[in-house]
């Protein structure tokens, strides 16, 4: 599957990727955001959140890896971000 060049695929076993904003704030709501899509999917990523920056990793628990809607998620993360 093929995901922004960003996205790191780590050991085939998981997906991460991360942003940068101006300030804290910018970077809250994007984790609201990704937050809502992760749960619109029911797929939960996890977060690192800091000043001015968001890491976002997902596998899938049920097969220790990633999966077809790893794939899903990090596409509807990249059409809004």
């Amino acid at each position: 599957m093929e995901a922004h060049p960003d996205w790191n695929n780590i050991d085939e076993h998981h997906l991460e990727r991360e942003w940068k904003f101006p300030d804290f704030a910018s970077a809250l709501e994007f984790v609201n955001t990704v937050g809502a899509i992760c749960e619109a999917q029911d797929h939960h990523a996890e977060f690192e959140l800091g000043w001015g920056r968001v890491l976002v990793r997902t596998w899938s628990h049920d097969v220790d890896g990633l999966s077809e809607r790893d794939w899903e998620l990090v596409k509807e993360i990249d059409q809004m971000a």
